[in-house]
């Protein structure tokens, strides 16, 4: 009893606290949701926005997020061949940035009767199975050339075989023509080209580019196949690059005879004179023959790309191939070299295989001045090796270059490299009051072999003596020479020895060697 009333003492007085409880009718109606169908609307509106203006921004190969966050993000955050990969993939799935601006005419070069809109192409090595062909020629590359492909699929060298060596803006690589080989290629090549319908005419039909004017598919711009050897095919043999100009000579504007890779064993061997002569006509003619069977008509141009690691004597012997091959429309000057500059710091310089990028350029330059003062102004040289802006370009074109290829730049700038070298490099022919094709001509003008007239050819002709004559009276010139040199140390010594050589007299004869018969 004591311990209910205590209880009941101790509850509070006055009202009693009771939970509040809405209540509402039956009948009465839901209120609206506090957020407004208005606001909801702006909001996704402002997305709608804001994404389209990141896509034009994205879509734009100039965008500054390319260059400094994407690409590095990408070249630090993966390894360099797997960096690699992921931005084929991404250029062949039709979500790569693009080049949105036009050329300036004043870029414009005639190669082979053609106009390209520009002289800046992407060297061989990037797109090594034409998996990304269209996504390149968007970001504003007036020449794409893939490769190397090998007849059969084969995996190339062990990984790791790419290096970054970012010290130097340079690039390592040993791969070794990893390649899906000619088939899965020229499947790739077939699918891009235009549908038919089954209206057509048996013309369009029979043509292998099925009516197109080049196998680019683009105005002013040549798609290249860079040809290689199989590793396992014998070191000499040329039966590789014929089977690849018969494969391909049908779907390509250019091909490209790889002789000039560090990493397949044997296949520098194949610049030398025979070899490369042997090898030249082989290859013109096989382009010819494919050439003759085309209903079309079409005629893909060849081309031979060498090392820069070559010393004159051995350039010259290049060249002399190269004239003594009818039908050879041009060369690419130059692969990577198997050399390490003494100014190259990275850590990564160590690693066997061919270095690209801004070392390699004194190689290439050097090669290219050689080659040029080797063959006449007909045969258009291409250059290549750590160009990365318009000023290098403009260096190669002065050395006689017709037009120039990234890839290393390419690799470290980003997609919007194509277009910042043209740029930099109209701005310069501006300022100077000229255009690339001026510089160039008066270059190739300048530094070309010249070519004998046709009267001198026919003289040459008819009298077949006339080498072997000039060749006995330089041999004589050299003897001479040396006796000469001998005999002014001979009087050096007696100088020296306190002799007067005035009062010795010493006759020197000459006897001309016979004729050969």
């Amino acid at each position: 009893m004591l311990r209910l009333t205590s209880a009941v003492r101790s509850l509070p007085r006055g009202p009693a606290l009771l939970p509040s409880v809405s209540r509402r009718a039956a009948s009465t109606v839901a209120q609206p949701p506090t957020r407004s169908y208005a606001r909801t609307a702006a909001y996704a509106s402002l997305l709608v926005v804001s994404s389209g203006i990141f896509a034009v921004y994205y879509f734009d190969s100039r965008a500054s997020l390319h260059k400094y966050v994407v690409t590095p993000v990408i070249r630090y955050a993966l390894d360099p061949e797997t960096g690699h990969r992921l931005a084929v993939r991404v250029l062949g799935s039709g979500l790569a940035p693009r080049d949105q601006l036009s050329d300036d005419d004043i870029l414009k070069v005639e190669l082979w009767g053609q106009e390209l809109s520009s002289p800046v192409g992407l060297a061989a090595g990037f797109d090594k199975n034409g998996e990304a062909i269209d996504g390149l020629f968007n970001l504003g590359f007036s020449w794409v050339e893939i490769g190397s492909v090998t007849p059969k699929p084969q995996p190339g060298n062990p990984k790791p075989r790419v290096f970054h060596l970012p010290s130097d803006s340079a690039l390592i690589n040993r791969y070794g023509f990893p390649s899906d080989g000619h088939a899965a290629v020229l499947s790739r090549l077939r699918s891009r080209l235009p549908e038919l319908s089954v209206f057509s005419s048996g013309d369009l039909t029979e043509d292998p580019l099925h009516g197109a004017e080049r196998a680019s598919l683009y105005s002013g711009k040549l798609l290249a196949v860079n040809l290689g050897k199989n590793k396992s095919s014998p070191p000499d043999s040329i039966a590789d690059f014929v089977a690849g100009v018969r494969t391909f000579g049908p779907y390509a504007d250019a091909l490209v005879v790889n002789v000039s890779s560090p990493n397949t064993p044997g296949l520098r061997g194949m610049q030398s004179r025979t070899l490369l002569e042997e090898l030249l006509t082989g290859v013109t003619a096989a382009r010819d023959e494919v050439a003759a069977t085309s209903t079309h008509k079409h005629r893909p141009r060849l081309l031979l790309k060498i090392a820069p690691d070559l010393n004159e004597a051995e350039v010259a012997d290049i060249a002399a191939a190269v004239r003594a091959t009818s039908g050879v429309d041009g060369v690419i000057v130059s692969n990577t070299t198997i050399r390490r500059p003494s100014g190259v710091s990275d850590s990564n310089k160590t690693e066997t295989g061919g270095l690209s990028g801004p070392p390699l350029k004194p190689y290439a330059l050097a090669t290219l001045r050689t080659l040029r003062s080797h063959l006449p102004a007909s045969i258009p040289l291409i250059g290549c090796g750590g160009i990365a802006s318009g000023a290098d370009a403009l260096e190669f074109a002065r050395a006689g270059a017709s037009a120039v290829q990234l890839y290393t730049s390419f690799g470290y700038g980003g997609p919007g490299v194509a277009r910042q070298v043209k740029d930099e490099l109209a701005v310069l022919l501006r300022k100077e009051g000229t255009t690339w094709a001026k510089v160039v001509g008066d270059a190739v003008a300048q530094t070309s072999l010249k070519e004998l007239p046709k009267s001198a050819e026919g003289l040459e002709t008819a009298n077949p003596d006339r080498d072997s004559s000039v060749k006995l009276l330089v041999e004589e010139a050299e003897e001479l020479k040396r006796l000469l040199e001998g005999l002014e140390g001979r009087i050096g010594e007696k100088a020296q020895e306190g002799v007067n050589v005035a009062g010795s007299e010493q006759y020197v004869a000459v006897t001309p060697r016979p004729a050969d018969s």
